[in-house]
């Protein structure tokens, strides 16, 4: 199964960071509305699944892993399975979450351009800072998501 990891660039960035630990090939997006469209659209492979990553620093020892993006009032939803997703990170320790809440910033606009580009074939995982995601999560998320196939 073909899978395309993205973060988001920036050296302390932990989505960035976690997106190349799962694969040398991760993508990477600009940190900006415009950089983060043209960045997906740049993408010319279809993945059978994408996991995004990205930043919220109100989080500690959790992830929070996204349903739905917004646009204009007009909602974009995940087409894979998140409840065996969620079952999954908790099996390798990682508390987690799922919100149907679209969040109002950058992610929520990358994960619109992703599941629009890929037919619903993303997910959009925010993960806490570097200072609360050490190695030692960095290694439970990718037994977590190698367990999913």
């Amino acid at each position: 199964m073909h899978k395309l990891y993205i973060g988001f660039k920036g050296s302390g960035n932990i989505s960035g960071i976690l997106a190349r630990a799962l694969s040398e090939d991760a993508v990477l997006l600009t940190n900006s509305f415009a950089g983060v469209k043209k960045d997906i659209e740049a993408i010319k492979e279809s993945p059978e699944i994408v996991y995004m990553f990205g930043l919220d620093k109100e989080l500690r020892h959790e992830i929070r892993i996204e349903t739905t993006a917004e646009r204009g009032g007009v909602r974009l939803s995940s087409k894979l399975d998140i409840e065996r997703m969620a079952d999954s990170f908790a099996g390798a320790g990682i508390t987690n979450r799922i919100s149907d809440t679209p969040t109002c910033y950058l992610c929520n606009e990358a994960y619109w351009y992703a599941l629009e580009q890929f037919q619903g074939r993303a997910v959009f995982i925010h993960v806490p800072p570097k200072r609360y995601a050490g190695e030692a999560f960095v290694t439970r998320m990718k037994e977590a998501i190698g367990s999913l196939g």
